[in-house]
């Protein structure tokens, strides 16, 4: 009898154990919304080919993660931090979504980090650029994957200046990216022994750059550092080439450009721009493996932007820390995460800091000119791989509440 009951009783332990792990995975479904533009100057970088970058990792995951589903949704957040942060509260509270991945658009994502700090859910930061994601306005449950502005800064910026460019004047896009990007840009042109002369800046989703290009040819500049990115970049430059400004000794530094635009713009127009970028498609090839894949399954076969090649990577080590951690409970889910080494086709080696930062390398590229082209999207040449140990920002200088001093 005593034998008996003893057996009882550990199979009783057994399965209340069991059905406790089991319980973890809240609503027995993995869910995780994709969120960005679909539809506006970003939908290219980002759009729908970030969310087949999230399905994706989802289905090289296996399609399923600690026994149970995995769900991707995704929503249109029209470059507004309002839209951006009722769609993610939304998710939460009536959905149950379990983490945020992409975000573009800074505003909009220093806005959703604060919801995903208040509601204990994972945030994977793709799009977005601002340093201050990994700065002042740092969480326990963000983790900023893909780049940043002081990345892009210490790479092109300090590069240009040390090419002779000492004098600069910023178009910058008016919010909360354009801002941190010629922050952290002005920081080492000036530490560099170089001056800024200047600044304008405009609307989000500009159409007619005449004004703020006059002013900037006007300043004589060296330099003029372009502050924006997307379908702003590509009209300030297209508009900079009409007005003979490169033609007139001025040279463009595209502070933020992606292979969309390079493609938009064309090597005659792109040709010799400096760019700073955590992805190039056609590096070696696991990133060429990955890029005909995605390029296959994406409406018009464009191969994937460093945005969208972050998203899988961010995604699948999410999942791999799901798994490990046995719980989709973010704060759980996050520790996991930097525990665990970054090993895909994008990033070798990489790990993620205390302030949510993911340290990886980063490429100087340059835009080559049309007769160095020998393929498709064969655009750019690398001048330099910076370490991320060395390309982002140093741990203690970013403000992060959560670094221990």
């Amino acid at each position: 009898m005593k034998q008996t009951i003893s057996m009882l009783s550990t199979a009783a332990a057994f399965v209340f154990a069991t059905g406790a792990a089991t319980a973890q995975i809240s609503d027995d479904t993995v869910k995780i919304g994709v969120m960005n533009d679909q539809s506006g100057l970003y939908a290219d970088i980002t759009g729908p080919g970030s969310v087949l970058a999230a399905r994706m990792a989802v289905e090289d995951f296996g399609g399923k993660v600690a026994g149970k589903s995995i769900e991707v949704l995704f929503a249109d957040h029209q470059n507004k931090p309002d839209i951006g942060a009722n769609v993610v509260r939304q998710w939460i509270d009536t959905q149950q979504v379990d983490a945020i991945a992409d975000v573009p658009t800074s505003s909009v994502a220093l806005a959703v980090q604060e919801i995903t700090r208040e509601k204990n859910r994972m945030f994977l930061m793709s799009g977005p650029a601002s340093s201050d994601l990994t700065g002042k306005a740092c969480s326990e449950t963000g983790i900023h994957w893909t780049y940043d502005t002081y990345a892009l800064a210490n790479g092109t910026g300090k590069a240009l200046v040390k090419q002779g460019g000492d004098s600069w004047f910023f178009l910058t896009a008016d919010y909360a990216f354009g801002h941190a990007l010629e922050r952290d840009t002005s920081k080492f042109v000036q530490e560099g022994g170089g001056k800024v002369l200047g600044v304008v800046r405009h609307p989000l989703s500009t159409a007619d750059f005449s004004s703020f290009l006059l002013q900037a040819q006007a300043s004589k500049a060296k330099i003029i550092g372009l502050a924006n990115a997307g379908g702003d970049t590509i009209n300030s430059i297209k508009q900079a080439s009409e007005f003979g400004i490169v033609a007139g000794g001025q040279r463009l530094a595209g502070l933020l450009v992606f292979i969309n635009d390079v493609h938009a713009l064309g090597l005659k127009t792109a040709q010799g721009l400096v760019i700073s970028e955590s992805f190039y498609w056609d590096l070696n090839d696991e990133t060429r493996a990955f890029s005909k894949r995605f390029a296959e399954k994406n409406k018009g076969n464009m191969v994937p932007s460093m945005i969208q090649a972050g998203v899988y990577g961010a995604v699948s080590h999410y999942l791999k820390a799901v798994q490990a951690a046995g719980t989709d409970e973010a704060k759980a889910v996050a520790k996991k995460m930097k525990e665990l080494p970054i090993n895909d086709f994008m990033t070798k080696n990489g790990s993620i800091r205390e302030d949510g930062r993911v340290l990886r390398d980063m490429h100087l590229l340059q835009v080559k000119k049309p007769e160095e082209s020998k393929y498709k999207y064969d655009y750019y040449k690398v001048l330099t791989t910076v370490p991320g140990t060395e390309a982002f920002r140093p741990l203690a200088q970013g403000g992060c509440p959560l670094v221990k001093s």
